[in-house]
């Protein structure tokens, strides 16, 4: 296993990897969970006396939200309540002054990791710590933190790189993180586990349906997957309509497996028995029984929730990946939202997943205190639940 915090000491130079990617809107950088999850880590630091340099990604080459960090460093100071200095460089000059001038516990941000030429590539480790980004850096610092747990399926240089030449520690996102995401796999529940699948990447969850058998007693599905499960149970549904592109590809990828799991698994795989639609702009339900699908369909109906809900409320744990419906849509958030709260009324171990149902949970106003953990990863969650390694992870155990 990695160390941790506990086991760094204090008045340290410390070089601590964040996630504080967020979505950017007309060059705005938006407040999100990301920022309050890991000022946890940079406060403990502070509070330790270290001398603490933030590494982050923001966006990617080419993108509109590939922007500066210098909104993050003002964002993290509100949740640190500390101040946050920022330094545009990541490894220049300026950089190196910034970080030589650091006094005990205070904090810096350097520039976004992804403007460095070295980051990106998918390296192995041994490759990273012997690029100009990180023997430039390394030097610099006593040790290094990954706190950036969501990032953790990635071998960039910032993620692996560092601990081939520094002491190495898990922040405590990664470690909760961690801890809950592997639990479906290293944990005994007294009692059924169930995991709530949707979203509109059906291959991902089929992979985590793949990978995960003996360990997982329902599935409920909804979303995209849904669908893609009910055509081949034989109803008309989970192709493309007006115009869509999110099905008959994924069916086309995907059939083979679809019709395994449910030869297999059927009896512990639970399919919408009702679907919500748009009808003069109000929301409406079908049964799937006699269904033709003429229009797009972005819930799972109120019969499927009172289902899902009862599966859910005898279940000793509970995992979820994805929403069930359009929930951005209010009108569409039934299912997505139910479920959810069938999960908070329930006293069960429970693990929300991914971008989009963890959004669902702030966006409707639901506690996160009634989970027991809502992760702030998506392709690490997949991977975790998969069991797929995570270079970052393996790095840092290997440290």
């Amino acid at each position: 296993m990695f160390k941790t915090l506990d086991d760094i000491g204090s008045g340290k130079r410390v070089l601590v990897r964040l996630d504080l990617n967020s979505p950017v809107e007309d060059g705005i950088v938006k407040d999100n969970r990301r920022f309050a999850r890991h000022a946890r880590t940079v406060r403990e630091l502070v509070d330790a006396g270290h001398r603490v340099v933030v590494m982050a990604h923001q966006g990617r080459p080419g993108r509109d939200s590939f922007v500066s960090l210098a909104q993050h460093a003002d964002l993290l100071a509100e949740y640190v309540e500390t101040p946050v200095a920022f330094v545009d460089e990541v490894y220049g000059e300026a950089a190196i002054e910034a970080i030589r001038s650091l006094g005990a516990g205070e904090v810096l941000m350097l520039e976004n990791v992804r403007m460095c030429a070295d980051e990106l590539p998918e390296n192995a480790p041994e490759d990273h710590a012997e690029s100009e980004f990180v023997r430039t850096l390394a030097p610099e610092f006593d040790c290094y933190v990954n706190d950036a747990y969501s990032a953790a399926h990635r071998a960039h240089a910032s993620l692996v790189g560092f601990p081939q030449v520094l002491p190495s520690y898990a922040g405590r996102v990664m470690e909760s993180e961690y801890e809950a995401n592997t639990s479906i796999a290293n944990r005994e529940f007294d009692g059924p586990v169930t995991m709530v699948l949707g979203g509109a990447k059906a291959t991902d969850v089929i992979d985590v349906m793949s990978a995960l058998d003996e360990g997982v007693d329902h599935y409920l599905l909804g979303g995209i997957v849904g669908e893609l499960f009910l055509r081949a149970a034989g109803y008309d549904v989970g192709y493309d309509v007006g115009g869509t592109e999110l099905y008959d590809h994924q069916w086309e990828n995907n059939e083979e497996r679809i019709r395994t799991l449910l030869d297999e698994r059927g009896d512990r795989i639970h399919l919408p028995v009702d679907l919500a639609y748009e009808d003069d702009d109000a929301r409406a339900e079908i049964l799937v029984e006699g269904i033709e699908k003429d229009r797009d369909l972005l819930d799972v109906g109120s019969l499927t929730v009172e289902r899902y809900g009862r599966v859910i409320e005898d279940s000793a744990a509970v995992f979820v990946k994805g929403a069930l419906g359009v929930f951005e849509d209010e009108r569409f958030a039934d299912g997505t939202v139910g479920v959810l709260e069938s999960i908070a009324s329930t006293d069960c171990f429970s693990v929300v997943g991914g971008g989009d149902t963890s959004r669902a949970i702030e966006l409707y106003g639901l506690d996160e205190g009634y989970f027991s953990h809502v992760s702030i990863a998506g392709g690490a969650y997949v991977r975790a639940l998969t069991g797929e390694s995570l270079p970052a992870v393996d790095a840092l155990v290997e440290n």
